[in-house]
């Protein structure tokens, strides 16, 4: 007999739904198994490359290339020790030959134009109309980089009367100038900044500057020798800022370091703080004009005298090398305005151009400074205007060039040389009938000029430049050296 025993059927059910679950438990667990392999396997499979950090590599930009006449060499450029009595600010950085290009300037390039001797108008004083090249207006359109070739500069000379043997007479000179140099960058001795401005012109009047061949170190020099002294004095370019006439230096060094400015860009080379001291500069001079319109001994806005022509042709001067730089200035064309109001306001019903009313300077017997008069008036786009024209014919009738007689008055014809040139025709033709020919004789053999005069008193005021100090010797060869330059420079280095 066996015994058999049996499960209740609730018990079987409940068995059995267990045995389900058990079995769908595996099956789960084997499915979500198998799908976590196959997650890691494909990341084992995808996983990407590491990535393995690379040193970074460099191209070489290419370089500027400057449209010059010849390949341009910098001179390797040592500072200066400074004097024992006093330290030098730290403005240049050393310009020597490398593969790395000069700094281009922090602004613009301004646009260029082909128009001689007129320039930005800013709207101030357009004239009474007339055609390019007739006398009294600006030739045709000349090449902005005309006197940075010498084969430009030969083409023009001969344009406008001169020859070959002008443009060496000038090389010589600026050789000249480049022996004399102080170690300080600067020339002169009572007037070191006017000094130094007056050599820098005639340097850029032949389109020397810091990337020249031969005279590159002496430019550069000149100019980090006038932005430490602006650095210094906030702007103002003075050896002695107590001294009644420097405003003349003032000016005479705004003006070049405007125009040098303007060849920086042009040519694409930076001195630091170029631009900071030339801005600060030219708005010291609209910040403290006269309110005659003039400006005046130490810059005094109050005094009765209310300045004179002598010194406000430079101011003027340096303010259109300014305008023509890029830079903003504030009130600039209001300043201009008043400056030109008040030189018209120095000619007397002659035609001559007096100094502080329309008499002329120094009680001369000849208006010695209508030169200044006229030239100022071209340079503003004024050239055609009835003071102008007038101011032409006086010189013409009255200001022959004489170097070995007692007209040779080296700073009136200065202005003489450029006023006539750039009103042009018969009046300049005969005028230079005598300029080239008496400039040229009275060059010396290591380039200097002779004393003018032939042993006379030049019938001139505060005559220096006919002294035979260093100061007088140099201030009368810059003045020559600019007065051949005539013949292809023209304001400022841009061609305007």
């Amino acid at each position: 007999m066996s015994i058999h025993a049996h499960l209740h059927p609730d018990a079987q059910r409940a068995l059995d739904d267990q045995q389900r679950r058990a079995r769908a438990s595996s099956i789960i667990i084997a499915i979500l198994g198998t799908i976590l392999l196959a997650l890691i396997m494909a990341l084992l499979i995808l996983r990407p490359p590491l990535i393995v950090a690379r040193p970074p590599f460099f191209v070489t930009a290419p370089k500027r290339i400057i449209d010059l006449p010849e390949p341009p060499t910098i001179t390797p450029f040592k500072r200066p020790t400074p004097s024992p009595g006093g330290s030098r600010n730290p403005v240049l950085v050393s310009l020597t030959r490398s593969d790395r290009s000069i700094p281009a300037p922090d602004l613009a390039i301004p646009t260029e134009t082909d128009a001689y001797g007129s320039g930005k108008s800013d709207g101030i004083g357009a004239g009474d109309g007339f055609n390019p090249g007739d006398p009294g207006g600006p030739p045709p359109g000349i090449p902005p980089t005309q006197r940075c070739s010498k084969t430009k500069r030969l083409a023009r000379l001969a344009e406008t009367g001169g020859s070959p043997r002008i443009d060496d007479a000038v090389v010589e000179t600026l050789r000249w100038l480049k022996t004399t140099q102080d170690p300080s960058g600067s020339w002169g001795q009572n007037h070191k900044v006017g000094m130094t401005g007056f050599a820098l012109l005639a340097y850029l009047g032949h389109c020397e500057t810091p990337v020249s061949v031969e005279f590159g170190a002496s430019c550069t020099d000149a100019i980090v020798y006038l932005l430490d002294l602006g650095m210094k004095n906030n702007g103002k370019l003075g050896t002695n800022l107590g001294a009644k006439h420097w405003p003349y230096e003032h000016a005479i060094a705004t003006y070049a370091l405007a125009e040098a400015l303007s060849f920086a860009r042009l040519h694409g080379y930076n001195i630091p703080h170029h631009a900071e001291i030339t801005q600060m500069a030219g708005q010291w001079i609209i910040d403290n004009q006269h309110p005659s319109g003039g400006w005046d001994y130490s810059y005094d806005e109050s005094s009765s005298r209310g300045g004179d022509l002598s010194i406000t042709g430079w101011h003027l001067q340096a303010l259109k090398a300014c305008s023509l730089t890029g830079l903003d200035f504030r009130n600039m064309r209001a300043c201009v305005r008043k400056g030109l109001d008040y030189t018209g306001g120095r000619q007397a019903t002659n035609g001559g151009f007096g100094y502080s009313g329309t008499q002329p300077a120094g009680g001369l017997g000849i208006h010695s400074l209508t030169g200044v008069g006229v030239l100022c008036h071209q340079i503003w786009d004024r050239g055609s205007s009835h003071a102008a024209r007038k101011g032409i014919r006086y010189l013409t009738e009255n200001a022959p060039f004489e170097y070995n007689t007692t007209k040779a008055d080296l700073y009136a014809h200065y202005y003489t040389s450029q006023a006539i040139l750039r009103y042009g025709g018969p009046r300049w033709e005969s005028y230079n009938r005598a300029f080239a020919s008496d400039l040229m004789e009275a060059q010396m053999p290591d380039g200097s000029f002779k004393k003018p005069g032939g042993g006379m008193k030049p019938q001139a005021v505060a005559a220096t430049f006919a002294q035979d100090t260093p100061e007088g010797i140099h201030y009368r060869n810059c003045l020559c050296a600019l007065m051949l330059e005539v013949y292809y420079r023209y304001l400022p280095g841009t061609g305007k």
